[in-house]
């Protein structure tokens, strides 16, 4: 497997609060890799500097080496927005912009350029549509709000948005917290599909959908990479014994 993000020794800064902590880590491309521990604990800070949006945070400051296919993402040259084209995120609750579902998809291709003409952008939005698993639901209303969809499907159209200026690694945090059952099923279904071709991280407060989705499981606690395995290896025998008291319920 290739490794896709190489982390070494990353501090994260909130002003006087050290909120990461020597974090080494390496994140394998074609895998769905796991964050999981208590809140609070850094795992959705890790996860935000993989695509730089604590760039956003005016008190933020990130130390150490995070590379990406071997470049390191925080260098003076790489700039945010071409590094967020290749580096998608979906958030929590879903946030569709106020644009029709067809321009919440061609938004992204639209201003980094990926499309020459309307044709190639049709092809665009409905291939990220139909890899966003949403496709057959919305074909026949693209012109219709994105805000209008429920929230599972508004979800599988960030999702989409996210694939279609075509990166190479998912960020996603906690993406299916404010989904219901249904939703949050089929939000993994696609998660587990879209491995195929990226490199998925998530960030997850449900150790069931964890062991369900991620082949790499990574448990933080107080700031800490406590422990990274196979996620089998994690919730089944853990050297940590943190790791096994959040496991059976003990801390978190």
């Amino acid at each position: 497997m290739n490794v896709k993000f190489s982390a070494r020794d990353v501090q994260v800064y909130y002003g006087d609060n050290h909120a990461i902590k020597d974090v080494n880590v390496d994140i394998l491309d074609k895998t769905v890799t796991a964050f999981i521990g208590p809140s609070g604990c850094g795992k959705s800070t890790f996860l935000r500097s993989l695509n730089r949006m604590n760039d956003t945070i005016p008190i933020c400051r990130v130390e150490g080496d995070i590379l990406l296919d071997g470049e390191d993402i925080n260098a003076p040259q790489v700039d945010p927005v071409q590094l967020r084209a290749k580096v998608g995120m979906v958030f929590q609750k879903p946030n569709p912009f106020p644009k029709s579902i067809y321009d919440n998809i061609a938004y992204g291709p639209r201003i980094h350029g990926l499309a020459r003409n309307k044709a190639e952008l049709d092809e665009i939005v409905e291939k990220s549509l139909r890899r966003g698993a949403i496709w057959d639901e919305v074909k026949d209303r693209l012109d219709a709000p994105g805000t209008g969809l429920s929230g599972g499907q508004q979800q599988r159209l960030c999702i989409a948005r996210a694939v279609a200026t075509e990166p190479e690694v998912l960020l996603m945090d906690e993406p299916c917290s404010a989904l219901d059952p249904i939703a949050t099923a089929q939000v993994e279904e696609l998660i587990d599909e879209l491995k195929a071709s990226y490199s998925v991280v998530i960030v997850t407060h449900s150790m069931q959908q964890a062991a369900r989705v991620s082949q790499k499981t990574a448990f933080f606690h107080l700031g800490n990479l406590v422990e990274y395995d196979d996620t089998t290896t994690i919730f089944t025998n853990p050297r940590d014994t943190r790791t096994e008291s959040y496991i059976t319920g003990r801390i978190g």
